[in-house]
């Protein structure tokens, strides 16, 4: 059965492609997403360019037909403009002038003309709105993740023969003799993705435990796991694993997609392995290490603060320096002793160019070949940018992608439709990307941040 979609502004302003992704349905505009459209397609960023390239694909089958009669989509279905529906009345404490009432009020007035009208908005809100009215509404779900607890962790916990486990380190393990158990004590097989970082049990001591990696042919033993990089060693499996996947160079892994609660050392662990294939190797691995932290305010006002790039974009830097300080001087009694060589050590990674800075929006639209990219606080990109920053990445460049997907700051994105876990689960089963999530047990912060994560 056909559906009626009407979209509001903001579905488009994040996905410009959306028009295209329903299908054989009809696709209703309102008069007022016009109107957001003409107002945003000179801003700067990437709200202005998908503004553009909506308005751009708009003029595309405009040349086809009248968008008021309706106008077919390559995908099927229809689009139109819908200009009427101002008689619609609203309920009690609606105003009348808000775009988004506007929008309502068409839903409402096809919702009395058809039976299957659905609002797809980014704003919860006016999904809120619009279960007040009656009226059918969803989050625009194509670039959607599954839920949190069902999202690839990049990890698993299997089962192995006694037999068939004592010969791993030599001989590695086939993915058909391992196995889970289920609640009631029965051997059920195990899909292994590629890339996917395995704990093995032996079956006749679960005491005895190995660490490994699908290597998409057999469980293969972690390759790393004796490394101190820079220094810095593992506390716990998760972040062996970590390890693993940073220390795997970029010719073999260059995408890597680390998720986790604040406190996981996520941050931490990829600036030490980043100092170590740097300045630890007789050859450097990278040209450089590049940090980027997107903020979702200050990506597009950046060129109306004063001064350079550097002293622009150093205020989100300041969790990148806090890491940096740990690991410049790991003696962990005197660090703090002298505040100005602790800080000329730090300077001095950037003075020399080991380390740089870069605001997102400057990074997107390049090729950034040999470098160690790392992008943190990444549950705050779009899908879209995402996308932008693994596609740029050139030969000999290590893209890191760095977040909790339970921390978002940007309004229009929520757990599922971030850029972080959108790329976690389009590139599961990559074999250019290893992805590892965090557990909360793995905190290590300090015993205060371990216990609050325990109690709240």
């Amino acid at each position: 059965m056909q559906k009626t979609y009407v979209l509001d502004t903001n579905v488009l302003i994040q996905a410009p492609y959306a028009l295209q992704s329903f299908e054989d349905n009809h696709i209703v505009l309102p008069l007022a997403v016009l109107e957001e459209l003409d107002a945003l397609k000179s801003a700067d960023g990437e709200r202005g360019a998908n503004a553009r390239q909506t308005i751009r694909y708009l003029e595309v089958l405009r040349a086809q037909g009248n968008l008021i009669d309706g106008v077919p989509l390559p995908a099927g279905g229809t689009l139109r403009l819908e200009m009427n529906c101002v008689d619609v009345r609203l309920p009690e404490g609606f105003p009348e002038y808000k775009n988004d009432n506007r929008i309502l009020k068409v839903c409402q007035a096809l919702k009395e003309q058809q039976d299957k009208v659905v609002l797809v908005t980014k704003d919860i809100l006016i999904r809120i709105k619009a279960q007040v009215m009656g009226i059918e509404a969803e989050d625009f779900t194509t670039e959607q993740a599954p839920i949190s607890t069902e999202q690839y962790s990049g990890r698993c916990e299997v089962f192995v023969p006694e037999k068939v486990f004592e010969g791993f380190e030599k001989n590695g393990i086939s993915p058909h003799d391992v196995y889970q158990v289920d609640e009631d004590g029965q051997k059920l097989p195990v899909a292994l993705v590629c890339n996917q970082f395995v704990i093995l049990r032996s079956d006749q001591s679960l005491r005895k435990t190995q660490l490994g990696r699908f290597n998409g042919k057999k469980i293969i033993p972690l390759r790393y796991k004796r490394k101190k990089p820079y220094g810095v060693t593992p506390r716990n499996v998760g972040q062996y694993f970590l390890q693993e996947a940073l220390m795997t160079g970029a010719e073999e892994a260059p995408l890597v997609i680390v998720k986790g609660m604040a406190g996981t050392a996520k941050t931490f662990y990829t600036l030490a392995v980043g100092l170590e294939a740097m300045l630890e190797q007789e050859t450097p691995q990278y040209r450089k290490i590049l940090i980027s932290r997107p903020n979702v305010h200050f990506d597009d006002d950046i060129g109306f603060l004063p001064g350079d790039e550097a002293e622009k974009i150093a205020p989100l830097l300041r969790p990148v320096i806090d890491n940096l300080e740990l690991l410049v001087d790991q003696n962990e009694k005197e660090r703090f002793a002298d505040e100005c060589s602790l800080s000329g050590k730090v300077d001095d990674l950037f003075d020399r160019c080991i380390i740089d800075a870069q605001a997102l929006n400057f990074i997107r639209g390049r090729s950034v070949a040999k470098t160690y990219l790392v992008i943190d606080e990444a549950q705050n990109l779009t899908p879209k940018q995402a996308k932008g920053i693994i596609t740029r990445a050139g030969m000999g460049t290590k893209i890191i992608l760095l977040g909790d997907p339970q921390q978002i700051d940007h309004p229009l994105l929520d757990e599922r439709t971030n850029g972080l876990s959108y790329a976690a689960e389009k590139m599961k089963g990559s074999p250019l990307c290893f992805q590892i999530t965090m557990s909360a047990a793995e905190c290590v912060r300090s015993a205060l941040a371990m216990d609050a994560v325990q109690r709240m």
